[in-house]
């Protein structure tokens, strides 16, 4: 049985604005939209602007998007994402992620991310700051023993 996780289990906490254009015809939030929302999350963590996570002359991409739904999204109003780290490779970050609409987990979701060299566009190592970083990010869920 999968628990339902809370957003605390998470430790980096971000917001989004529902807008009505993200509405479909049954009056709740498109799912194509929870894309959008998990992408914010995902942003907040390696964009820093003033401490970019990606090495000198590299960036990150998505490899791989896994996205269960749990609830419906309601507009008006807005959602929480919750981001944590699950594990880091040699070039990939595989994350955790859910969205909450006032205190309900709505969706649950698991990526990879990949640093790539901007000039050859392959997969690039992270470097050690970039893994303390992410390591900060690694949280056990609430409920679970740490291994």
């Amino acid at each position: 049985m999968t628990t339902t996780p809370s957003l605390s289990d998470y430790p980096l906490q971000s917001t989004d604005k529902l807008r009505y254009g993200d509405t479909d015809r049954q009056g709740h939030i498109n799912n194509a939209v929870f894309a959008t929302y998990l992408e914010t999350g995902r942003v907040e963590m390696l964009f820093t602007p003033d401490n970019p996570l990606a090495a000198p002359g590299c960036e990150f991409v998505i490899a791989q998007l896994v996205l269960d739904f749990r609830n419906e999204i309601l507009w008006p109003g807005s959602v929480q994402i919750g981001t944590r780290v699950a594990s880091v490779g040699r070039s990939s970050v595989k994350l955790e992620q859910a969205i909450f609409q006032n205190g309900q987990c709505a969706a649950t979701s698991q990526s990879v991310i990949v640093q790539i060299d901007v000039a050859t566009r392959q997969s690039s190592p992270i470097t050690d700051s970039a893994r303390q970083r992410l390591a900060a990010l690694t949280a056990t869920p609430a409920g679970a023993e740490a291994e």
